[in-house]
C-alpha cells in the first residue's frame, strides 16, 4: 500500500452540484457511527459506489475535512482505507483521487488468467504435495476470517500461485502472477462493491477439493468459471452503475 501524500495544489475541484450530492451522504451516515474516521470512510465509499464522486474526482484533504466537519486526521486515514478496497488512488502530483474501475481492462486482464491459469495448473497439478494441499487449505481459512481487502488480495494470490507452484515453467508462472497482482485492485473493489468474498471462497473451496481429487479437467474448469464470472458480475455492476 502506498503511503499517503500530502496535499498537493490542484486546479480540479469536486464541483458544486457533487459537494451538495457529498453533503446529502454525510447528512444520512452522520449517526451511524462511533469514530470520524468510520463515519467519513463510509460516506466516502457510499458516495465512490453510487457515482457522486467519479472516476478521477480529486479528493482534497481540506476539502473533505471542511465538508465533513471533522479535522484532516480521519479523513486522512479514510482516505487510506479506501485505498486498501481500491476506491481511491494516490498520484505523486495530484493527491487523492477516486480511482478508475475499467470494465475493459478487468475484462482484458481476465481473458489472459482464463488463458494461463489453466495451463499453469494442468502442468503443477500432477506434482502438487500434500503440504501444498494443506497450505491452499490454510490460505482459504485466512482469507475466510480477513477483513482487511488489501490482506485479502495478498492471500487470494498466494492461494492461486500455490496451486500452480509445481508447474515447472518459471516464465509462465511469471506471466500467471503478473495478472493476478494486475486483477487485485478489481478483486478488492469487488469486495467493496458487490459482497464477492462468500461466491470467490466457495470457488476456492471446490477448486482445492479437485485438485486433491486429481481432477485437472474439472479443476481447470472451475478456474475459467472463477475468473469468467467475476468479470461478467463487475461488468454488469458498472453497466448498471451507467
Amino acid at each position: 500500500m502506498s503511503q499517503l501524500p500530502d496535499d498537493r495544489p490542484s486546479d480540479a475541484r469536486p464541483s458544486d452540484a457533487r459537494l451538495a450530492d457529498l453533503a446529502v451522504l454525510i447528512a444520512r451516515n452522520r449517526p451511524r457511527f462511533r469514530t470520524a474516521t468510520e463515519f467519513v470512510e463510509a460516506a466516502m465509499r457510499e458516495a465512490i459506489l453510487e457515482g457522486v464522486l467519479p472516476a478521477g474526482a480529486p479528493l482534497r484533504q481540506e476539502d473533505l475535512a471542511a465538508a465533513f466537519g471533522v479535522s484532516r486526521m480521519p479523513v486522512r486515514e479514510a482516505l487510506r482505507q479506501l485505498e486498501a478496497r481500491a476506491l481511491v488512488e494516490f498520484h505523486p502530483h495530484r493527491g487523492a483521487v477516486v480511482a478508475e474501475i475499467s470494465a475493459e481492462d478487468s475484462a482484458d486482464i481476465g481473458a489472459i488468467r482464463a488463458a494461463l491459469e489453466p495451463a499453469a495448473l494442468r502442468l503443477s497439478l500432477p506434482h502438487l504435495t500434500s503440504d501444498d494441499l494443506a497450505l491452499a487449505a490454510e490460505l482459504i481459512a485466512e482469507m475466510d476470517a480477513e477483513a482487511d481487502p488489501g490482506r485479502m488480495g495478498e492471500l487470494n494470490r498466494r492461494f492461486h500461485m500455490t496451486l500452480y507452484s509445481r508447474a515447472g515453467r518459471p516464465r509462465l508462472l511469471a506471466l500467471v502472477e503478473q495478472h493476478l497482482s494486475a486483477a487485485d485492485r478489481y478483486l478488492r473493489f469487488q469486495f467493496s462493491a458487490l459482497g464477492y468474498h462468500p461466491r470467490s471462497q466457495d470457488e476456492h473451496h471446490a477448486l482445492l477439493a479437485a485438485c486433491r481429487a486429481g481432477d485437472a479437467d474439472a479443476a481447470c474448469g472451475i478456474v475459467v468459471r472463477h475468473v469468467i464470472q467475476a468479470g461478467e458480475q463487475l461488468s454488469a455492476f458498472l453497466d448498471g452503475r451507467g
